[in-house]
């Protein structure tokens, strides 16, 4: 199999019997080497003092006291950061569980930028025989924010770090009659370079063509069942919809803050107008294989899964919603 998202670092990590990621010092190593925590050449004794030590054990255990007293403010911010993150995965027995308990914790403080990369991590393993790359480019929409570029036929989606730039219309080399100039440039996701994909995976620099009746929808809808699957042990049929027309919203998940604020309007009888209706990118219906894993009021039901962008055309996927916002019976069994 290709290999895709290396600097996840997928290979530095275990996986247990049921095929679950386990942390490794490697993993943990790859984070405490990370630019952000290398001490600068001012940086206090304490601070060189822990780098130093975590970087040969770093499973060691590391008191509330012994950040407090690092002389820099930012250099404790990025510590405590990154202990916490450590501590949530060695409290657990896979990175799959710990995200589990991530995302059903209130509590959780954790900065959404090891929150996403923890959902990459999984992701990747969820995908790794997947060999598709359509499917591969839309479960980048879990942990990479988009952005919507203007085209006047076609839904394309670009990564919002990669496009993001100062000027926020890239160019993009299939469609040159935009006539944009800016320094992003942009392939669109086609069967004639999808083989780039492997080698371009780490720079999340291929758009992604999400319009309606198109490959798009279809390949988020495989990868997001893959995730559903992976997490929660159930498998699920997704399908794309054109429109939702007059079915009955029985159950309803928002794939992200915009989309489960305007399933709220939808729910409560609301009629949306021209631009909140202007701003639902995708629809699609979820239905259980096995019946009897949808608690008793839904067997049988549809669940409609929502995908919306925000007023300045950009989307912040929510992949833990596909996880929280079931009706799956017994939930508490996967958390």
């Amino acid at each position: 199999m290709k290999d895709f998202w290396i600097a996840c670092g997928h290979h530095l990590l275990d996986r247990d019997e049921s095929g679950g990621l386990c942390v490794t010092d490697e993993f943990l190593k790859a984070y405490f080497a990370r630019p952000e925590l290398m001490p600068p050449d001012d940086a206090c004794p304490v601070e060189r003092r822990l780098h130093r030590e975590l970087l040969a054990d770093p499973r060691q255990p590391v008191s509330a006291g012994e950040i407090a007293v690092i002389a820099d403010a930012d250099a404790r911010e990025n510590w405590n950061f990154v202990l916490a993150f450590r501590d949530l995965l060695l409290r657990h027995s896979t990175l799959e569980a710990a995200y589990l308990a991530t995302v059903h914790s209130r509590a959780s403080n954790l900065p959404p930028l090891f929150v996403n990369q923890l959902v990459q991590v999984i992701l990747r393993n969820a995908l790794d025989d997947c060999d598709d790359a359509y499917v591969l480019r839309a479960a980048e929409l879990f942990f990479r924010p988009q952005r919507i570029l203007p085209h006047d036929q076609a839904l394309l989606l670009g990564d919002e770090e990669v496009v993001g730039g100062r000027n926020p219309a890239p160019v993009l080399s299939l469609m040159s009659m935009l006539g944009a100039v800016t320094d992003a440039q942009l392939d669109v996701l086609s069967d004639g370079n999808a083989e780039e994909y492997w080698r371009r995976s780490d720079h999340f620099d291929m758009a992604f063509d999400l319009t309606s009746g198109g490959r798009g929808p279809a390949a988020l809808a495989q990868a997001m069942a893959r995730w559903i699957s992976h997490l929660l042990a159930i498998d699920v049929a997704i399908e794309p919809l054109r429109e939702l027309h007059e079915a009955r919203l029985s159950w309803y998940v928002g794939l992200d803050a915009d989309a489960t604020s305007l399933g709220d309007r939808l729910w409560h009888g609301e009629q949306l107008d021209e631009p909140s209706a202007g701003r639902v990118l995708s629809l699609f219906r979820l239905t259980f294989a096995d019946a009897s894993a949808a608690t008793e009021d839904m067997r049988g039901e549809s669940i409609y899964l929502i995908l919306a962008m925000t007023s300045d055309r950009k989307l912040g996927m929510k992949p833990q919603n596909l996880l929280t916002g079931l009706p799956i019976k017994r939930l508490e069994m996967v958390t």
